[in-house]
């Protein structure tokens, strides 16, 4: 992948860059960059700037050597025929700018597409990126209240009272599971609405030997488990202030109610020789053959990429996709739900798009995430394979009519249930605090119990974390 990437940076270093026929009325600002590459942003261009979505990030190049081409078939191409009057740049972090180089250019995009939940306080903030929208979003008629709820409410818990960004499209985590294995073993396949007791039940009878082969029943990721917490637990207590001193910080993870949430997920640890490794062991991962895992919760862009989808498979890695395939007939349900009769999947994997309060393209900008939000254009991007957060009906039926492979797979699930909204959120300030450890140190490498765990992370590894963080600088 490395050399890919090297190739494909060469190319666009020695490329000779398109110049615009009215290039010398625009006044353009060069970006200096870690690969010496040419990038410039021109004040007739408006300049969409992506990070944090992996397929965005994919090595598959256009001619040029530029990462635009997963964009641009997921919504670019579009975009830029909906709004053919308006010059488009685009570009996603790391090809080849990041977020540093564009400060010290002194360049601002009108719009970044980013991960709300984790990178407003991390990145935009203290860029200067992000502002309330509350009053632009009702001058340009983007009506927030026709989108996913929980995907706007996280968004707004992050917000500081206002609303920074406009939510666009969710990586929705799924069950993914293996008919093969099913039918060797004649165990019946996972429906939406499955509880995790009827999941424990089928980890248990699929986690067993067939001669030289052992399979494993379950896998789910414990990071994204607490992360994405589907029972609706917010970590964080009020404190008087939308934006508190780091001291002000207060976190309480060790109720009743957090344990029960992940004493849920540890008896599937607990069964004898279905050890956590990686939810990608549902191809290979880190298994020595593919297909013998059962099932495992991962997100749709996982899936695009194991159905074989080209755009979302790194260049040179769709020979070993092809032969891993041949062991796993994919199947697609919802995540298991906390109690029976229960609809409420993990809160929202989303992207949103956020227009900085310095934009000079400002009213534009505005008019492009309308339209990124419109039926027409969430039907795009559910056409592809991304689950918008628009749900009408023809935006719920074009999923992913786009993508041939998906067409021998049933992904109705995709869109059932609801996504866990978070609440009581006022008055706190998000940490992108250490939760890795109640599971992945004190559980599965210390030996604890999920009381011990989740007790050490409140009152050591947390606190530790964030005095860490602040002393070096950061006011989370």
């Amino acid at each position: 992948m490395n050399k890919v990437r090297a190739v494909a940076l060469l190319a666009l270093a020695l490329s000779v860059t398109a110049v615009p026929a009215d290039a010398s009325a625009a006044a353009c600002k060069d970006v200096p960059n870690k690969y010496n590459l040419p990038f410039s942003v021109c004040d007739d261009e408006l300049f969409i700037f992506a990070a944090n979505y992996k397929p965005f990030e994919s090595t598959v190049q256009d001619e040029q050597g530029a990462a635009t081409r997963v964009f641009d078939e997921l919504i670019g191409n579009k975009l830029r025929a909906a709004f053919p009057d308006v010059k488009i740049k685009y570009a996603t972090w790391d090809y080849p700018v990041r977020y540093e180089d564009l400060k010290k250019a002194g360049v601002t995009p009108d719009i970044v597409i980013e991960d709300p939940k984790n990178r407003i306080d991390r990145d935009l903030e203290p860029l200067g990126w992000v502002g309330d929208l509350t009053a632009d979003l009702e001058r340009a008629g983007i009506d927030l209240s026709t989108l996913n709820q929980a995907a706007v409410e996280l968004t707004r818990s992050r917000s500081d009272g206002g609303i920074y960004g406009v939510p666009l499209f969710i990586d929705e985590h799924v069950l993914l599971y293996n008919k093969k294995i099913f039918d060797r073993f004649r165990v019946r396949y996972p429906k939406p609405g499955m509880t995790y007791d009827e999941a424990y039940k089928k980890a248990e009878q699929l986690t067993r030997d067939d001669g030289l082969d052992h399979y494993k029943g379950y896998m789910q990721h414990p990071d994204q488990y607490l992360d994405f917490n589907q029972a609706g637990l917010y970590p964080f207590l009020p404190t008087s202030s939308e934006e508190p001193a780091p001291e002000d910080v207060k976190v309480d993870i060790s109720g009743a109610a957090w344990k029960t949430y992940v004493d849920n997920l540890y008896r599937f640890l607990e069964i004898p020789r279905n050890d956590f490794t990686t939810v990608t062991d549902f191809f290979k991962g880190d298994m020595s053959q593919p297909g013998h895992l059962a099932m495992a919760v991962d997100t749709l862009s996982r899936l695009n990429m194991y159905a074989g989808s080209e755009l979302f498979i790194e260049d040179g890695d769709e020979a070993a996709f092809a032969e891993q395939a041949r062991s796993v007939d994919i199947g697609v349900s919802a995540i298991p739900v906390l109690k029976k009769g229960a609809t409420t999947t993990y809160q929202p994997n989303t992207r949103a798009a956020f227009v900085p309060p310095s934009s000079p393209k400002k009213e534009q900008a505005l008019a492009i995430v309308k339209w990124l939000v419109s039926e027409e254009g969430q039907a795009e991007l559910s056409s592809h394979g991304v689950k918008a957060v628009l749900e009408t009906d023809q935006v719920v039926a074009s999923f992913g009519k786009a993508v041939p492979e998906l067409a021998k797979i049933d992904t109705s699930a995709v869109y059932w249930g609801e996504n866990a909204a978070i609440s009581n959120y006022a008055n706190t300030e998000y940490w992108d605090l250490p939760l890795w450890s109640v599971y992945r140190q004190h559980i599965l490498r210390d030996g604890g119990t999920p009381e011990q765990a989740l007790t050490l992370s409140q009152q050591q590894d947390i606190p530790n974390y964030i005095k860490a963080q602040s002393e070096s600088g950061k006011d989370w």
